[in-house]
């Protein structure tokens, strides 16, 4: 399977956010937050972007991205919600469960449709995600711009035994 070549999969966040992550043991949705009664230090996210989330759905999910770079921690760090942010890397076994989806770009943006993850094996555009990736070809860089606002989206929660930099 092509997915097998993803690597690893990134969850930006604010650094204050660390402990609270350690101490509830991983991950969690926005949904699930609210739901526990988790107060998140820095959230990334403004009130928009949750309402946006909670009427598509997504707010139910964890929301990772291919690579350590993603249009929205960039916004996040501009507007000042988060400071001194933070890629945490996740384990791509993730992947293997039903509780993953994938949207080819910001998921919560108007029009932007869900897919399983056995459908992203042929939306992905892995030829910009590889080793050989040419930085100096302005239409590749095009490519790798659109793949870095693609979402992996995994229901609930995540576990701290998946996170690999924590």
């Amino acid at each position: 399977m092509r997915l097998e070549r993803i690597r690893g999969l990134y969850h930006f966040t604010d650094q204050r956010n660390l402990e609270s992550i350690r101490k509830c043991g991983g991950l969690y949705s926005w949904e699930k937050l609210i739901e526990k009664g988790i107060q998140v230090a820095a959230p990334g996210g403004n009130d928009w972007s949750h309402d946006a989330d909670t009427f598509k759905g997504v707010d139910k999910h964890v929301h990772l991205c291919l690579r350590p770079n993603h249009p929205m921690e960039y916004r996040a760090r501009e507007e000042g919600r988060i400071g001194k942010s933070i890629f945490l890397e996740i384990d791509p076994a993730v992947l293997k469960t039903d509780r993953a989806l994938f949207t080819s770009d910001v998921a919560n943006k108007r029009d932007v449709e869900l897919h399983s993850i056995s459908e992203a094996a042929d939306l992905i555009d892995f030829e910009v995600l590889g080793p050989n990736m040419n930085y100096k070809d302005q239409a590749m860089l095009k490519r790798l711009r659109q793949v870095e606002k693609c979402e992996i989206l995994i229901a609930d929660f995540i576990p701290i035994e998946l996170i690999r930099n924590i």
